[in-house]
């Protein structure tokens, strides 16, 4: 009787992750007091001499919430009611006050908050004086219920994270971007003239063995750069497997110079609309700010990056059999069809539609640093080049499309970010289960982070930014979806930078260094393991060589952040 195998372990799907963080956070709320910081607004100076204004937190401001003395609270109170100035400044309801005063119930912070003395007000004028310090009090949300029904419940956490936020950052804003981003990629990749570019750089490469390596490996890279790429690049390994090959070289070649070097690309990002501009909206700073220093630093690791890949690449060339892959890489030696690929014509139409794609991408750059194109403007950016894109594709008779095609590939590419999408909003649910993001607000998420802080109080800047990075190059290892990672950790890591005195704009820089580089080594990637399987190599195989370059891409990493701290990045 044979023996049954024992069944292979199953990474759990990033909805099972969030959902077991949503009842693990819940959990935690019953066991860590909710606390507070005391913000103030800091006015400074903009790029174009205007004035912004941003929330910050006060030094030294936190405290954990704690019962009232009603005694104490009242006494105060009715002092204050004789004090007109003081009542005018705060700007307080005079006869609600009283009111309250006046009746025979205690006094809840909600009710004086209703007639405009806000909890912040009293601590500055009372401090823990009118609090019972003895005990400290947790935030923990009911089983179900909405925020206009009994309050939330943390089974409502998928619509309630859904519904937060604005047209400008996070939730909705995001996802409205998310969904009309896929859409716009859906049109394009269905004229086919991303597909055929790539076909036709790769065919005239023979002969150019000593250029095709290098400029296939910047291609990608930018493609990971601009708009994400990572799926997408499965296709392309099977074309290119067996032609690094045939150049005497190896599948893990292959794999390196389409996957990883678009997964680098992603890490350096300044304009990824699935990675950055969820990170940056989640972290309070404009869409795609700071593109400049991304742009020089994605140039810097692809370039270093890529000559890590050919020193590897020439070892190979000059003895296949060093390659981890070179047993799995028989198949493509024996393929007798090698040089017999099928034609693939790279028309007019998909040469117009690359170089339409080529000036939207410059249109998008010039708008997010010369014109502050935010997250609203940046969709209709991305459905424009779409639109435009399409109807090049009708004009020019590519493949027999018809407008119901693009409006099918336009509904094709929504739905394949509709799932990113509700990540973004499950994500979020999370935050309202610790009680929210906002520090001037009691949480279980202001303890935490006044926890880690005080943890790392004392060490220098460097290297709480240093810890960052550590984090969410760890943290990739479990949760792959760069918008999921930006939406679970971003949320915990910006307040945090406040408190340890980096810059936000560092704070992100570690999230996508960190999500980016681990994508092209962590076994749960499903992009990962779909190239690899296209390439045939085992993971185990795969890990030999790329373990190698991870702690060369954690070096560059590190380098790049220290940098950041050291001329102030913002």
């Amino acid at each position: 009787m044979a023996s049954v195998g024992k069944k292979k372990f199953q990474t759990p799907h990033t909805y099972l992750i969030i959902f077991g963080i949503v009842i693990l956070s819940w959990l935690l709320t019953m066991v860590v007091p909710a606390g507070k910081y005391s913000t103030e607004v800091l006015n400074y100076e903009g790029k174009n001499g205007e004035t912004q204004s941003r929330v910050v937190l006060k030094e030294n401001s936190f405290r954990y919430m704690y019962p009232v003395k009603e005694e104490v609270l009242k006494k105060e109170l009715s002092e204050l009611l004789s004090q007109d100035d003081l009542l005018l400044r705060l700007e307080v309801d005079r006869t609600g006050l009283a009111d309250l005063l006046n009746k025979s119930d205690d006094i809840t912070i909600d009710e004086l908050a209703s007639v405009g003395l806000e909890e912040s007000e009293l601590y500055d004028l009372y401090g823990n004086s009118i609090y019972d310090t003895s005990q400290k009090l947790h935030k923990t949300a009911k089983i179900w219920g909405t925020q206009d029904h009994n309050g939330f419940g943390f089974l409502n956490y998928v619509f309630e994270g859904l519904v937060t936020g604005d047209r400008y950052g996070s939730a909705v804003g995001i996802v409205a971007l998310l969904l009309v981003v896929g859409g716009a990629f859906g049109i394009i990749m269905r004229t086919g003239a991303i597909d055929a570019g790539i076909y036709a750089f790769v065919s005239s490469a023979k002969g150019m063995e000593h250029l095709a390596l290098p400029v296939i490996f910047f291609l990608f890279s930018f493609a990971g750069a601009t708009f994400g790429a990572s799926e997408q690049v499965i296709p392309f390994v099977m074309v290119i497997a067996p032609f690094c090959v045939a150049l005497g070289y190896d599948s893990i070649t292959a794999v390196t110079i389409t996957f990883a070097a678009s997964q680098i690309g992603n890490a350096c990002s300044w304009m990824s609309p699935f990675s950055i501009a969820i990170a940056q909206g989640i972290a309070g700073l404009p869409a795609l700010s700071g593109a400049g220093f991304r742009i020089i630093m994605w140039f810097v690791i692809t370039s270093l990056s890529c000559a890590f890949m050919m020193r590897y690449a020439k070892k190979i060339h000059q003895n296949p059999q060093l390659s981890p892959s070179y047993h799995s890489d028989a198949f493509f030696r024996g393929n007798a069809d090698l040089d017999k690929e099928k034609e693939r014509p790279f028309l007019l139409g998909h040469k117009i539609i690359l170089i339409e794609l080529l000036l939207g991408l410059v249109w998008i750059v010039y708008g997010v640093m010369a014109a502050d194109f935010s997250i609203p403007e940046l969709a209709s950016q991305f459905f424009v080049i779409g639109l435009i894109a399409g109807i090049t594709a009708l004009g020019c008779r590519l493949d027999g499309l018809t407008a119901n095609d693009l409006a099918i590939a336009f509904k094709d590419g929504v739905s394949d970010l509709a799932p990113t999408a509700v990540v973004v909003g499950m994500a979020k649910g999370i935050l309202l289960v610790l009680g929210g993001s906002d520090a001037g607000s009691f949480s279980t998420l202001n303890t935490i982070l006044y926890s880690v802080g005080r943890l790392l109080s004392g060490i220098p800047s460097i290297f709480g930014a240093w810890f960052m990075y550590i984090f969410q190059s760890f943290f990739n290892l479990i949760v792959t979806s760069n918008s999921g990672q930006a939406a679970l950790t971003m949320p915990i890591m910006a307040p945090l930078a406040d408190i340890i005195g980096v810059s936000r704009q560092v704070a992100v820089l570690a999230f996508q260094l960190g999500s980016g580089f681990v994508d092209a080594f962590t076994p749960v990637s499903a992009s990962l393991v779909g190239c690899l399987a296209a390439a045939r190599i085992d993971w185990s195989n795969w890990a030999k060589f790329q373990v190698k370059m991870q702690g060369f891409l954690f070096l560059l990493g590190t380098v790049f952040i220290v940098i950041a701290i050291a001329i102030g990045y913002q």
